[in-house]
């Protein structure tokens, strides 16, 4: 596809934005609630079971244990991938990545690599085009990994500002060596720091970027504090490293080595944000959402606690697991979220376009898959969801209706759960309120249930494909057409 139409577009959405910022202005004169400003932190390869509002004994986490006695956990929270890229994707656009045509591509496979030529199309509308249309000053600080070209960074979707990494904190010169991806016999700088379209680091000391980031982030929040603002922070942090970094205060002082000492930073950096809030009288008008964008990896050669954990759920990071998508989630909203609570049902990353969309005083008008869940948020309700897919790349593993999990039969996979390549695979049904660590298949005994959730994974087959078959509901992700360059100084 080309890309001919962005500009246009992108002056359309600051024509629209100037109109709703005026608008908003008029209503605060006219005494009426401002939209809430929103902050979204999101951890990268944060492990379910690694913070103590979750259950970790050996990371110490007292800002979060804060936020979550003075808001909401949310136990069944999901993202809709197990890796990066197709994650932050559906959590941009309110669909699943395979709607997007983000869950993989001949060049790159699932995780987009630098210099890639794919990355999240312009045409697709992100969170942040709707909120900046509503009148919001919106920012993003931290991992961004949905393409870098110039014509998919975050400022090109809907980003005021960009102060972060483009890619994951892993494609270092050896990745890039081992890949064999070279521009004109060159290997091109890893991990640039980039603000807005232009990288002002190459390479970036990965040590000081949860703290760089959020001291960004507090300085946006000053800057934007008269109006309302959305802050998206993915946090760089524990990473996709085997040796995750942190600053000097915090480096060798937790008690799990460098992944203690990178969450404990994080834990650190959210009491900043929320001390922050209190401090400019923001507490009562922000919505901050708490989580991760997958689960910890726990790779077999580094099954250890120093690793991560998604205790108490079965199975690690980059596979379609419980521990994978499963994300632990906590709200904070003084006033309006109730204090010290807890929803057990299902609501997922897609959710969050809709209901902020709601909350800012006005609906998306195009289709996607989330739902608003207000009312998970400052209530008590059902989950909306009929069905919700787990699919690793283009092929469906799994389907969840209410509290059932079944995994249908595949001849052919890769990174299953539950099965070793080349076993071959049966119906699997969990119970996901009873058995939390997926330990007993029970398709056997609800053979009615398992009938019911193979129709589910058939329509999700029509719609969103599966392998070779491309879904009707499915678009193509965003393609240059010339040839991609490295991000340079």
């Amino acid at each position: 596809m080309t890309l001919s139409a962005k500009p246009r577009r992108t002056i359309q959405l600051s024509v629209s934005a100037c109109v709703a910022a005026v608008a908003f202005s008029l209503n605060v004169r006219a005494n009426a609630d401002p939209p809430p400003n929103v902050i979204i932190i999101f951890c990268d390869n944060l492990g379910y079971g690694d913070i103590e509002p979750f259950g970790s004994k050996v990371h110490h986490t007292p800002h979060l244990n804060r936020m979550a006695a003075e808001g909401r956990r949310f136990t069944h929270f999901c993202v809709t991938a197990g890796v990066c890229t197709p994650s932050r994707a559906s959590l941009m656009t309110g669909c699943y990545a395979q709607r997007v045509g983000m869950h993989s591509n001949p060049r790159d496979g699932h995780v987009l690599r630098p210099v890639s030529p794919y990355g999240l199309a312009p045409t697709e509308i992100t969170i942040a085009e709707v909120l900046r249309e509503r009148g919001y000053a919106t920012g993003i600080f931290g991992k961004w990994h949905l393409g870098d070209q110039p014509e998919f960074l975050p400022t090109r979707q809907g980003f005021d500002r960009f102060f972060g990494i483009p890619y994951s904190d892993d494609m270092t010169r050896a990745t890039g060596q081992r890949l064999a991806d070279r521009l004109d016999g060159k290997l091109w700088p890893f991990l640039p720091l980039m603000e807005g379209e232009r990288v002002i680091e190459a390479p970036v000391d990965r040590n000081e970027l949860t703290r760089r980031t959020t001291e960004e982030v507090l300085k946006f929040i000053d800057q934007h504090r008269s109006r309302p603002f959305f802050v998206y922070f993915p946090q760089c942090m524990p990473g996709s490293t085997r040796a995750p970094f942190a600053s000097k205060s915090f480096r060798g002082k937790s008690r799990n080595g460098p992944w203690g000492d990178s969450i404990e930073e994080i834990d650190w950096s959210t009491g900043q944000i929320l001390n922050h809030l209190r401090k400019r009288q923001l507490e009562r008008r922000t919505l901050v959402v708490w989580m991760s964008d997958n689960g910890a990896p726990m790779a077999p050669d580094m099954a250890s606690p120093a690793r991560g954990t998604n205790h108490p759920l079965h199975g690690r990071g980059y596979t379609t697991s419980e521990g994978a998508f499963r994300s632990p989630t906590l709200m904070w909203w003084p006033g309006r979220i109730p204090a010290g609570t807890i929803c057990e049902e299902l609501a997922t990353t897609m959710d969050f376009m809709p209901t902020t969309a709601l909350l800012a005083g006005r609906p998306v008008t195009h289709s996607i898959d989330g739902h608003d869940i207000q009312p998970l948020m400052f209530g008590e309700a059902k989950s909306s969801y009929d069905a919700f897919y787990y699919y690793d790349r283009q092929q469906l593993h799994a389907v969840r209706s209410g509290p059932w999990k079944l995994f249908v039969p595949l001849t052919t996979f890769t990174r299953h759960p539950h099965f070793k390549k080349g076993e071959g695979s049966r119906p699997l049904l969990f119970d996901l309120v009873t058995d939390v660590g997926c330990e007993r298949d029970v398709a056997e005994q609800h053979p009615d249930i398992v009938q019911r959730l193979m129709g589910l994974a058939d329509g999700a087959r029509a719609d969103l494909g599966d392998r070779e078959r491309r879904g009707s509901g499915q678009r193509s992700a965003g393609r240059i057409s010339g040839t991609p360059q490295p991000l340079v100084p």
